[in-house]
């Protein structure tokens, strides 16, 4: 049984400290830098972007895992992304990385760093590297809700969750927080989520465990169909539960485990496109009855990334012939278009590819006026069907886009 709490109900982690601070990075004050310190032997697993351009923290928090099986420290700054700088950036991450490691006596390589911000502008070093001994000294137990504001750039709210979970008669602590608005179609997870958990796995099982979670959770959302260069999601656990230590992925431990952190993964999932720039509108997509899992994904992907189908639900427009053209327009080979049938909440608009002869179009703007809606498409072609969550397209997403530098 996993239950959630409130956001004024935030768990702390055995194992695992936390604090944030200000360190000038944006124009008018406020925390932006988060520091992260994991107990010894704590097992760590990571997904990072899959973009080309991935930034530097990506490039060097990947290199670190590689050279250190327990990570000791993560550093996460907002307001500057460190990406699209070339060598100087990753030099950056590094000499951040440089100054925790001689004010906490730890290897370099035990620190993984994390940025998200404005793409192409230099990481302000010396304003980060000041505040290391604050932020070490500042280090509690409690400091998750501060952390999960303290990432966030266009996020109007913090997104953070607490779960627990009996293993092995030993109750586990789960704790999550996500930052994300904006350029989302994460590609491997969200732009940074970082999950800690006081249980005990070997490392490679958590490994397995995140991707398998991460493929159903933070890969299945879309804002804007963009992949950000600073994309991360970090599982930490501290082994300090007292459960006996998971070491393979097919036990009942493992599947009690993988059930408390898919219920995290998709609060903060949900969150995020709840939360998407300028959204006024949460939309799932369930694509149905299709050949295979990709050709459904191919019809929801295109639904959910055509502008003229999201400005449609922003504006309670029931022109389903929007839907229509991006069913036909998604490349599924051989569609059957007679055999389409597509649903806005309970309200059937298509039967058979045209439009259903009781729907009227008093029912289409009451389904597009609920704050969150359900689209379905019954493609009547197999057996598979896939979801993802979506949000609308708002005067207030372009506004926010175009003024992000101002």
């Amino acid at each position: 049984m996993v239950e959630s709490t409130s956001v004024n109900n935030i768990n702390s982690v055995p194992g695992i400290l936390l604090s944030s601070t200000s360190a000038g990075i944006y124009k008018n004050k406020r925390n932006d830098v988060t520091l992260i310190r994991l107990c010894p032997n704590a097992s760590v697993a990571a997904v990072f972007t899959k973009n080309s351009f991935a930034a530097a923290p990506v490039i060097i928090a990947k290199k670190h895992l590689l050279l250190e099986d327990s990570p000791e420290f993560l550093i996460i700054n907002a307001g500057n992304a460190n990406a699209g700088l070339g060598k100087k950036g990753e030099l950056s991450a590094l000499e951040t990385c440089n100054s925790i490691s001689n004010a906490a006596g730890c290897e370099i390589q035990a620190i993984l760093p994390f940025s998200t911000g404005v793409i192409g502008e230099v990481l302000p070093v010396e304003k980060i590297t000041k505040v290391i001994p604050d932020l070490i000294a500042k280090l509690e137990p409690g400091g998750w809700l501060e952390s999960a504001r303290a990432i966030m750039t266009t996020d109007t709210f913090e997104k953070v969750i607490s779960t627990e979970v009996v293993i092995n008669e030993k109750k586990i602590t789960i704790t999550g927080i996500a930052k994300g608005s904006g350029m989302i179609r994460p590609d491997m997870a969200t732009m940074l989520a970082f999950i800690g958990t006081d249980v005990s796995i070997d490392s490679k099982v958590l490994q397995h465990l995140l991707q398998e979670v991460i493929n159903i959770t933070f890969n299945k959302i879309t804002v804007d169909g963009d992949t950000s260069t600073n994309d991360a999601c970090v599982v930490m656990a501290t082994g300090k539960g007292g459960n006996s230590k998971i070491t393979n992925s097919n036990g009942i431990e493992y599947n009690l485990l993988k059930d408390a952190i898919h219920k995290v993964c998709e609060f903060l999932a949900k969150s995020i496109i709840k939360d998407g720039e300028g959204a006024t509108k949460f939309i799932e997509v369930n694509v149905n009855g299709g050949d295979s899992p990709q050709e459904c994904l191919q019809v929801a992907y295109a639904i959910s990334h055509s502008p003229l189908v999201k400005t449609a639900f922003f504006a309670c427009d029931p022109n389903w012939g929007r839907i229509l053209a991006a069913i036909g327009k998604a490349g599924v080979i051989n569609l059957d278009t007679e055999g389409i049938n597509i649903f806005i909440n309970e309200y059937c608009i298509v039967k058979n590819g045209m439009r259903y002869h009781d729907y009227s179009e008093e029912q289409g703007v009451s389904a597009m006026s609920k704050s969150e809606i359900t689209l379905t498409v019954e493609l009547g072609r197999g057996e598979y069907k896939e979801s993802i969550w979506t949000c609308d397209l708002s005067h207030e997403y372009v506004s926010i886009n175009a003024d992000y530098r101002s």
